[in-house]
C-alpha cells in the first residue's frame, strides 16, 4: 500500500489509523462472533455490548453525569437543527440563537419554521470572522433555550471560553470540536454532534440531553422526534447505525489512550499554534480569524494575499501528500483542518511546506 496522504479534510475528517486498522477488522468478522459488524443484528447481545461500550466511553471522555442521557440517533447536526425546537419550543416562548457562522444560522432558519426564533447576537458584520460580543446580552423569561455552536468550520472561529447563560436552558452545536477538550456537560441542557469531524464516521449524531429537561419536553410531537422516545429505547426505537456506533466506541478508547480529552486538547493548542506561527511568519499569508482568543484549534483558515495563489498552493499541495486544504466555498481561501486524529508530524509537514512555499512566492 502506497503512503497515505495527510487528510486535512473539514468532514468525513480523518479518523486515528488505529481505529481505522481495528475497525476494518470488524469489517471482515468481529472478535469471539464471526460475523462482520455490518451484518449483526443491532438486537443480539454482541451489539448491546457494543452500543453500551460506545455510551460509556462518551461518558468518561467528556465526564457525563448520572443527569445527563447519551443518545446515539441519525440525521446529523441538521436534523437537530429541528428536533430541538420540537421538543422545547412551546407557543408563548422564543428560540434565543447566536449566530457565529452558517451552522447556526441554519439552526435559527430551521426553528423559525417551527416557532418564534431570536438572533440575539451575530458576528455577521465582521463577515463572521470575530465572534460576537455578549457582554449586556439579556435573555427575557419567554426564552425557551439559547442555542450556541461552538466552533465553526467555514470561518475558522471557536469560542474558547464556552459561554454560560445562568438559569436559560444551554442547547450547543458542538459537531466540529467534541472531544477536543474538557467541558462542563452539567453546565449545558443538550448537546449535539454529528460524528464525521471528530467522533467517529458519518451517520451517527451523538445527543448529550438533561434528562429532567427531556422529561419536559413537548408530546404532541410524532414519536421518532421525541428524544424521550430514544432514551426509552436505548438509542434502539429503529435500527441504530450499528457500524458508526461501533467506531465511536473506538474513538473514545483511543482517546483514553492517549491520555483522554485533557491531553489531546494540549496536542491540539500545540498543533494550531504551529499553523498560526506559521502563516504569521510572512507576508504571503493571511489569516482570515485576526482575533488570536476567536481562532479555532479544530479549523484553521488563512488565504493567501495574492488570490491567485491559492489555487496553485492547493494543488502543489496535494502533489506533496497534503490533501484537504482548500477552504469551504462560501469563503474561498485555504483551510487545515486538524481534528483530534491529526497527528502532530502532520501538520509539521504542512508548516514545513507552507514555509516553502511562501519563500518561493515572496
Amino acid at each position: 500500500m502506497s503512503e497515505r496522504p495527510v487528510n486535512f479534510s473539514a468532514g468525513p475528517a480523518i479518523l486515528p489509523l488505529e481505529v481505522l486498522e481495528e475497525a476494518s477488522r470488524a469489517v471482515f468478522a468481529l472478535d469471539d462472533v464471526g460475523l462482520s459488524i455490518l451484518e449483526i443484528s443491532h438486537r443480539s447481545p454482541p451489539f448491546e455490548a457494543i452500543i453500551e461500550a460506545a455510551r460509556d466511553g462518551v461518558r468518561r471522555a467528556l465526564g457525563v453525569p448520572e443527569s445527563h442521557d447519551v443518545l446515539f440517533l441519525q440525521g446529523g447536526a441538521r436534523a437537530q437543527f429541528a428536533q430541538v425546537p420540537l421538543n422545547f419550543l412551546n407557543d408563548g416562548q422564543t428560540a434565543a440563537y447566536v449566530n457565529t457562522g452558517a451552522w447556526s444560522t441554519y439552526a435559527i432558519d430551521e426553528a423559525a419554521r417551527l416557532g418564534s426564533a431570536a438572533e440575539v447576537a451575530t458576528g455577521e458584520p465582521s463577515g463572521f470572522s470575530e465572534l460576537p460580543d455578549l457582554g449586556g446580552l439579556e435573555l427575557g423569561a419567554e426564552t425557551a433555550y439559547v442555542h450556541t455552536t461552538s466552533n465553526n468550520t467555514i470561518y475558522g472561529t471557536q469560542w474558547q471560553s464556552l459561554p454560560t447563560f445562568g438559569e436559560v436552558p444551554h442547547v450547543c452545536d458542538m459537531s466540529s470540536d467534541i472531544f477536543s477538550r474538557p467541558v462542563d456537560v452539567s453546565g449545558f441542557k443538550l448537546i449535539y454532534a454529528g460524528a464525521q469531524k471528530n467522533a467517529g464516521p458519518a451517520g451517527v449524531t451523538l445527543v448529550i440531553i438533561d434528562k429532567a429537561w427531556m422529561a419536559q419536553a413537548r408530546e404532541d410531537i410524532p414519536a421518532i422526534w421525541r428524544y424521550a422516545t430514544h432514551a426509552a429505547k436505548d438509542s434502539m426505537y429503529n435500527t441504530p447505525p450499528t457500524f458508526p456506533i461501533y467506531v465511536v466506541g473506538l474513538v473514545t478508547q483511543w482517546i483514553e489512550l492517549q491520555g483522554g480529552v485533557e491531553r489531546v486538547a494540549e496536542i491540539n493548542e500545540r498543533k494550531a499554534g504551529l499553523i498560526y506561527e506559521a502563516i504569521d511568519a510572512s507576508d504571503v499569508w493571511e489569516c482570515a480569524v485576526a482575533e488570536p482568543s476567536h481562532q479555532s484549534r479544530m479549523n484553521v483558515a488563512w488565504r493567501t494575499r495574492d488570490p491567485e495563489l491559492a489555487p496553485r498552493f492547493v494543488a502543489e499541495a496535494a502533489e506533496a501528500g497534503l490533501s484537504g486544504l482548500k477552504g469551504h466555498r462560501k469563503v474561498g481561501g485555504l483551510r487545515a483542518s486538524i481534528y483530534n486524529a491529526m497527528p502532530l508530524s502532520g501538520v509539521e509537514t504542512l508548516v514545513e511546506f507552507m514555509s516553502d512555499f511562501a519563500r518561493k512566492n515572496a
